[in-house]
Order: C-alpha cells, then sequence, then structure tokens
C-alpha cells in the first residue's frame, strides 16, 4: 500500500535533541494519518504521535507532551519526530507507520503499514 522509510537515528547524550525522518511512496490510498512507534527490548511497542494527512491535527502521548513534535512536509512527502530533552529511557527502536482505519486511534493495529524501523539510543 504504502512504502515507508525511517532514518535519523543514532546516539545521542541525555539532554540532547535528536530528529527522525519518514519517507512515503505510493499507493498512500487509504492512508488518513502517519504516525510514529516505538518499542524498547522487553516492552510492547507504544504510541508516541501521529498526525492526520487532512487537516495536520497531531496526536501525542501523554507522557511525551513537550518534549516530541511531529511535523510533515507535504511537498517531500516526508513526516518528521523532533525530539527535545531526551532521556534513557527513550531508548527504543522507532517506527513509522501509516494509519489505514479511519477511526482514529493510536494503537498498533490501527496502522497497516510499517518502515523497518531505526534506532535511538540515548546515553547518561
Amino acid at each position: 500500500q504504502v512504502q515507508l522509510v525511517e532514518s535519523g537515528g543514532g546516539l545521542v547524550q541525555a539532554r540532547g535533541s535528536l530528529t527522525l525522518s519518514c519517507a512515503a511512496s505510493g499507493r498512500t490510498f487509504p492512508t488518513y494519518a502517519l504516525g510514529w512507534f516505538r518499542q524498547a527490548p522487553g516492552k510492547e511497542r507504544e504510541f508516541v504521535a501521529a498526525i492526520s494527512l487532512n487537516g495536520g491535527k497531531t496526536y501525542y502521548a501523554d507522557s511525551l507532551k513537550g518534549r516530541f513534535t511531529i511535523s510533515k512536509d507535504n511537498a517531500k512527502n516526508t513526516i518528521y519526530l523532533h525530539m527535545h530533552n531526551l532521556k534513557t529511557e527513550d531508548t527504543a527502536v522507532y517506527y513509522c507507520a501509516a494509519r489505514t482505519n479511519r477511526v482514529v486511534l493510536t494503537t498498533p493495529t490501527a496502522f497497516g503499514s510499517w518502515g523497518q524501523g531505526t534506532q535511538v539510543t540515548v546515553s547518561a
């Protein structure tokens, strides 16, 4: 349906900043939003943020509000995740995903297309 490729991951010190990118290609219909999830070792995949393609409404995990910001560049078919004041607990593989369910949900099952993920490691 849609191909997603993440980039921008790497090693960063605590309190630092990092921006992830996700380039989308292929047929996106019926994609309603693009977003980010993350998965740390031994934990379930959790929702981070999403942005709707119509209107640009944003959604964030409550625990990340104020530190993470999602944005998009329609001309480049790319979304971004701007991460600030990073903490060691932010260490995880970050995945870009496309919501293919019309209902506004933040569960992984609502997202039908996934990227391969990019590793973010935050050191103390």
